[in-house]
Protein backbone atom coordinates (compact mmCIF):
# COMPACT_ATOMS: atom_id res chain seq x y z
CA UNK A 1 0.00 0.00 0.00
CA UNK A 2 1.49 3.61 -0.90
CA UNK A 3 2.68 5.56 1.64
CA UNK A 4 1.15 9.18 2.02
CA UNK A 5 4.03 10.79 0.72
CA UNK A 6 4.11 8.71 -2.25
CA UNK A 7 0.29 9.39 -2.94
CA UNK A 8 1.14 13.01 -2.45
CA UNK A 9 3.99 12.65 -5.39
CA UNK A 10 1.70 10.86 -7.34
CA UNK A 11 -0.75 13.65 -7.57
CA UNK A 12 1.85 16.42 -8.11
CA UNK A 13 3.15 14.70 -10.65
CA UNK A 14 -0.33 13.88 -12.47
CA UNK A 15 -1.29 17.41 -12.16
CA UNK A 16 1.61 18.71 -13.90
CA UNK A 17 1.55 16.71 -16.60
CA UNK A 18 -2.42 17.74 -17.02
CA UNK A 19 -0.88 21.38 -17.20
CA UNK A 20 1.83 20.05 -20.19
CA UNK A 21 -0.75 18.22 -22.10
CA UNK A 22 -3.79 21.41 -21.64
CA UNK A 23 -0.63 23.96 -22.86
CA UNK A 24 -0.66 21.43 -25.83
CA UNK A 25 -4.37 20.99 -26.60
CA UNK A 26 -4.84 25.55 -26.21
CA UNK A 27 -1.41 25.40 -29.10
CA UNK A 28 -2.70 23.08 -31.03
CA UNK A 29 -6.81 24.68 -31.41
CA UNK A 30 -4.63 28.29 -32.08
CA UNK A 31 -2.90 26.42 -35.01
CA UNK A 32 -5.92 24.43 -36.01
CA UNK A 33 -7.97 27.30 -37.09
CA UNK A 34 -5.12 28.76 -39.48
CA UNK A 35 -4.22 25.08 -40.72
CA UNK A 36 -8.32 24.70 -41.69
CA UNK A 37 -8.21 27.72 -42.95
CA UNK A 38 -5.42 26.73 -45.45
CA UNK A 39 -7.09 24.07 -46.31
CA UNK A 40 -10.47 25.47 -47.20
CA UNK A 41 -9.04 28.35 -49.38
CA UNK A 42 -7.17 25.28 -51.36
CA UNK A 43 -9.55 23.14 -51.74
CA UNK A 44 -11.06 24.87 -54.44
CA UNK A 45 -8.05 25.57 -56.70
CA UNK A 46 -7.24 21.98 -56.51
CA UNK A 47 -10.84 20.71 -57.60
CA UNK A 48 -10.96 23.15 -60.46
CA UNK A 49 -7.50 21.74 -61.60
CA UNK A 50 -8.84 18.20 -61.22
CA UNK A 51 -11.52 19.24 -63.54
CA UNK A 52 -9.76 21.55 -66.18
CA UNK A 53 -7.39 18.20 -66.12
CA UNK A 54 -10.62 16.02 -66.89
CA UNK A 55 -11.85 17.90 -69.38
CA UNK A 56 -8.50 18.21 -71.15
CA UNK A 57 -8.03 14.66 -71.02
CA UNK A 58 -11.26 14.03 -72.38
CA UNK A 59 -10.80 16.38 -75.37
CA UNK A 60 -7.54 14.48 -76.81
CA UNK A 61 -8.13 13.77 -80.54
CA UNK A 62 -7.89 10.04 -80.97
CA UNK A 63 -4.44 9.21 -82.24
CA UNK A 64 -2.93 12.21 -80.64
CA UNK A 65 0.35 11.86 -78.33
CA UNK A 66 -0.62 11.58 -74.55
CA UNK A 67 1.83 12.90 -72.09
CA UNK A 68 3.51 10.12 -69.97
CA UNK A 69 2.27 11.81 -66.74
CA UNK A 70 -1.18 11.10 -67.93
CA UNK A 71 -0.88 7.95 -69.49
CA UNK A 72 1.97 6.00 -67.33
CA UNK A 73 4.21 4.08 -68.68
CA UNK A 74 2.63 1.07 -69.72
CA UNK A 75 2.85 -1.06 -66.87
CA UNK A 76 2.17 -1.26 -63.37
CA UNK A 77 4.56 -3.53 -62.14
CA UNK A 78 6.35 -1.36 -60.10
CA UNK A 79 4.65 1.14 -57.40
CA UNK A 80 5.44 3.87 -55.32
CA UNK A 81 4.16 4.79 -52.23
CA UNK A 82 4.72 8.21 -50.58
CA UNK A 83 3.11 8.14 -47.27
CA UNK A 84 2.91 11.90 -45.62
CA UNK A 85 2.17 11.48 -41.73
CA UNK A 86 3.67 14.22 -39.00
CA UNK A 87 6.48 15.04 -37.61
CA UNK A 88 5.73 14.63 -33.93
CA UNK A 89 2.93 12.14 -31.91
CA UNK A 90 0.74 12.55 -29.04
CA UNK A 91 -1.84 13.07 -31.71
CA UNK A 92 -3.78 9.52 -30.76
CA UNK A 93 -4.06 7.35 -33.95
CA UNK A 94 -3.17 9.86 -36.75
CA UNK A 95 0.03 8.49 -37.98
CA UNK A 96 -0.95 4.46 -37.45
CA UNK A 97 -3.61 4.96 -39.32
CA UNK A 98 -2.10 6.26 -42.31
CA UNK A 99 0.82 3.84 -41.90
CA UNK A 100 -1.96 1.09 -41.58
CA UNK A 101 -3.50 2.16 -44.95
CA UNK A 102 -0.23 2.14 -46.81
CA UNK A 103 0.79 -1.09 -45.04
CA UNK A 104 -1.71 -3.20 -45.99
CA UNK A 105 -1.50 -1.46 -49.86
CA UNK A 106 1.88 -2.86 -49.65
CA UNK A 107 1.21 -5.83 -48.43
CA UNK A 108 -1.61 -6.75 -50.89
CA UNK A 109 0.60 -5.00 -54.07
CA UNK A 110 3.47 -8.09 -52.74
CA UNK A 111 1.56 -10.44 -52.66
CA UNK A 112 0.52 -10.23 -56.54
CA UNK A 113 4.05 -9.78 -57.38
CA UNK A 114 4.11 -6.24 -57.53
CA UNK A 115 7.66 -4.43 -56.80
CA UNK A 116 6.94 -2.03 -53.61
CA UNK A 117 8.83 1.23 -52.96
CA UNK A 118 8.23 3.42 -50.39
CA UNK A 119 9.29 7.67 -49.90
CA UNK A 120 8.40 8.79 -46.21
CA UNK A 121 7.39 12.35 -45.94
CA UNK A 122 7.30 12.78 -41.99
CA UNK A 123 9.45 11.02 -39.12
CA UNK A 124 6.48 9.00 -37.82
CA UNK A 125 5.48 7.39 -40.81
CA UNK A 126 9.05 6.43 -41.27
CA UNK A 127 9.84 5.28 -37.81
CA UNK A 128 7.07 3.03 -38.07
CA UNK A 129 7.73 1.92 -41.58
CA UNK A 130 11.01 0.81 -41.31
CA UNK A 131 9.79 -2.02 -39.00
CA UNK A 132 8.41 -4.03 -41.53
CA UNK A 133 9.54 -2.87 -44.76
CA UNK A 134 12.59 -0.97 -44.19
CA UNK A 135 14.66 -2.69 -47.53
CA UNK A 136 11.03 -0.77 -49.80
CA UNK A 137 12.31 2.69 -47.87
CA UNK A 138 14.09 4.89 -50.83
CA UNK A 139 14.14 8.10 -49.04
CA UNK A 140 12.39 10.60 -46.37
CA UNK A 141 11.43 13.94 -46.89
CA UNK A 142 11.76 15.56 -43.42
CA UNK A 143 9.83 19.04 -42.91
CA UNK A 144 10.20 19.63 -39.34
CA UNK A 145 12.23 22.53 -40.40
CA UNK A 146 9.24 24.01 -41.89
CA UNK A 147 7.29 26.35 -39.87
CA UNK A 148 4.11 26.57 -42.12
CA UNK A 149 3.10 24.62 -45.55
CA UNK A 150 3.37 26.26 -49.06
CA UNK A 151 3.00 25.93 -51.88
CA UNK A 152 7.21 25.98 -52.59
CA UNK A 153 6.93 22.70 -49.99
CA UNK A 154 5.56 20.85 -52.39
CA UNK A 155 7.23 21.77 -55.69
CA UNK A 156 10.34 20.15 -54.30
CA UNK A 157 8.85 17.29 -53.70
CA UNK A 158 6.85 16.88 -57.05
CA UNK A 159 10.02 17.43 -58.54
CA UNK A 160 11.63 14.43 -57.01
CA UNK A 161 8.63 12.21 -58.38
CA UNK A 162 8.52 13.70 -61.90
CA UNK A 163 12.64 12.65 -61.93
CA UNK A 164 12.10 9.22 -60.55
CA UNK A 165 8.97 8.48 -62.97
CA UNK A 166 11.15 9.55 -66.09
CA UNK A 167 13.50 7.56 -64.87
CA UNK A 168 11.72 4.59 -64.77
CA UNK A 169 12.13 3.90 -61.25
CA UNK A 170 8.29 3.31 -60.80
CA UNK A 171 5.28 3.09 -63.13
CA UNK A 172 2.42 3.95 -60.34
CA UNK A 173 2.31 6.52 -57.81
CA UNK A 174 0.43 6.30 -55.19
CA UNK A 175 -0.35 9.40 -52.18
CA UNK A 176 -1.21 8.61 -48.75
CA UNK A 177 -2.59 11.45 -46.16
CA UNK A 178 -4.99 12.14 -43.99
CA UNK A 179 -8.15 14.13 -45.11
CA UNK A 180 -9.45 16.64 -43.19
CA UNK A 181 -13.41 16.25 -42.13
CA UNK A 182 -13.73 17.69 -38.73
CA UNK A 183 -11.91 17.93 -35.15
CA UNK A 184 -13.14 14.68 -34.58
CA UNK A 185 -12.85 12.99 -37.77
CA UNK A 186 -9.51 12.58 -40.09
CA UNK A 187 -10.02 10.10 -43.37
CA UNK A 188 -6.69 8.37 -44.25
CA UNK A 189 -6.85 8.60 -48.06
CA UNK A 190 -4.68 7.11 -50.97
CA UNK A 191 -4.91 9.02 -54.33
CA UNK A 192 -3.33 7.65 -57.40
CA UNK A 193 -0.74 10.30 -58.07
CA UNK A 194 0.80 9.32 -61.12
CA UNK A 195 -0.80 8.67 -63.75
CA UNK A 196 -3.58 10.30 -62.15
CA UNK A 197 -7.20 9.22 -61.39
CA UNK A 198 -9.09 12.05 -62.96
CA UNK A 199 -13.29 12.21 -63.44
CA UNK A 200 -15.21 12.02 -66.24
CA UNK A 201 -15.16 15.00 -68.78
CA UNK A 202 -17.77 17.27 -67.49
CA UNK A 203 -20.41 17.31 -70.14
CA UNK A 204 -22.35 20.60 -68.87
CA UNK A 205 -19.00 22.52 -69.17
CA UNK A 206 -18.51 24.69 -71.98
CA UNK A 207 -16.91 23.45 -75.28
CA UNK A 208 -13.48 25.07 -75.60
CA UNK A 209 -10.97 25.27 -78.82
CA UNK A 210 -7.17 25.17 -77.05
CA UNK A 211 -4.72 26.79 -78.65
CA UNK A 212 -1.75 25.05 -78.37
CA UNK A 213 -3.50 21.89 -78.25
CA UNK A 214 -4.46 19.62 -75.72
CA UNK A 215 -1.62 17.23 -75.26
CA UNK A 216 0.81 20.47 -75.10
CA UNK A 217 -1.39 21.91 -72.90
CA UNK A 218 -1.26 19.13 -70.62
CA UNK A 219 2.38 18.57 -70.92
CA UNK A 220 2.67 21.94 -69.31
CA UNK A 221 -0.39 21.62 -66.81
CA UNK A 222 0.26 18.08 -65.16
CA UNK A 223 3.81 18.53 -63.51
CA UNK A 224 2.00 21.60 -61.85
CA UNK A 225 -1.36 19.23 -61.08
CA UNK A 226 1.20 16.86 -59.39
CA UNK A 227 2.68 19.79 -57.44
CA UNK A 228 -0.60 20.95 -55.99
CA UNK A 229 -2.27 17.51 -54.97
CA UNK A 230 0.88 16.82 -52.77
CA UNK A 231 0.07 20.96 -51.47
CA UNK A 232 -3.04 19.94 -50.64
CA UNK A 233 -2.59 16.83 -48.87
CA UNK A 234 0.25 18.59 -46.83
CA UNK A 235 -2.13 21.10 -46.14
CA UNK A 236 -4.80 18.17 -44.97
CA UNK A 237 -2.66 16.74 -42.94
CA UNK A 238 -1.47 19.76 -41.25
CA UNK A 239 -5.07 20.09 -40.49
CA UNK A 240 -5.41 16.75 -39.65
CA UNK A 241 -2.73 16.55 -37.16
CA UNK A 242 -3.51 19.38 -35.12
CA UNK A 243 -6.61 18.29 -35.00
CA UNK A 244 -6.20 14.96 -33.63
CA UNK A 245 -3.77 16.35 -31.21
CA UNK A 246 -6.44 18.53 -29.92
CA UNK A 247 -8.80 15.60 -28.90
CA UNK A 248 -5.62 13.47 -27.86
CA UNK A 249 -4.67 15.87 -25.28
CA UNK A 250 -8.46 17.31 -24.28
CA UNK A 251 -8.96 13.50 -23.48
CA UNK A 252 -5.24 12.87 -21.97
CA UNK A 253 -6.13 15.92 -19.74
CA UNK A 254 -9.53 14.93 -18.67
CA UNK A 255 -8.14 11.32 -17.93
CA UNK A 256 -5.52 13.45 -15.89
CA UNK A 257 -8.24 15.14 -13.67
CA UNK A 258 -10.41 12.12 -13.27
CA UNK A 259 -6.92 10.39 -12.04
CA UNK A 260 -5.97 13.43 -9.29
CA UNK A 261 -9.39 12.91 -7.87
CA UNK A 262 -8.93 9.13 -7.68
CA UNK A 263 -5.78 9.56 -5.95
CA UNK A 264 -6.83 12.30 -3.54
CA UNK A 265 -9.64 10.32 -2.55
CA UNK A 266 -7.51 7.37 -1.91
CA UNK A 267 -4.80 9.73 0.22
CA UNK A 268 -7.83 11.54 2.23
CA UNK A 269 -8.87 7.76 3.07
CA UNK A 270 -5.29 6.62 4.07
CA UNK A 271 -4.62 9.86 6.02
CA UNK A 272 -8.66 9.01 7.78
CA UNK A 273 -7.44 5.37 8.47
CA UNK A 274 -3.96 6.49 9.98
CA UNK A 275 -5.31 9.19 12.07
CA UNK A 276 -8.13 6.12 12.96
CA UNK A 277 -5.75 3.73 14.26
CA UNK A 278 -3.60 6.52 15.81
CA UNK A 279 -6.67 7.89 17.82
CA UNK A 280 -7.52 4.26 18.95
CA UNK A 281 -3.69 3.38 19.82
CA UNK A 282 -4.06 6.22 22.11
CA UNK A 283 -7.43 5.73 23.37
CA UNK A 284 -6.21 1.70 24.40
CA UNK A 285 -2.92 2.99 26.36
CA UNK A 286 -4.99 5.69 27.91
CA UNK A 287 -7.14 2.79 29.06
CA UNK A 288 -4.47 0.49 30.04
CA UNK A 289 -3.09 2.86 32.64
Amino acid sequence: MPSLKDLRNRIASVKSTQKITKAMQMVAVSKLRRAQSAVEAARPYAEKVELVLANLAGGIAQGAQTPPLLSGSGSNQTHLLVVCTGERGLCGAFNTSIVRLARDRANALAQQGKTVKILCIGKKGYDQLRRTHEKAIIDQIDLRGVRSIAFETAQPIAKKLIDLFELGEFDVCTLFFARFKSVISQIPTAQQLIPPELGAKDERAPVYHYEPDESEILSQLLPRAVSVRIYRALLENTASFFGAQMSAMDNATRNAGEMVKKYTLRYNRTRQAMITKELIEIISGAEAL
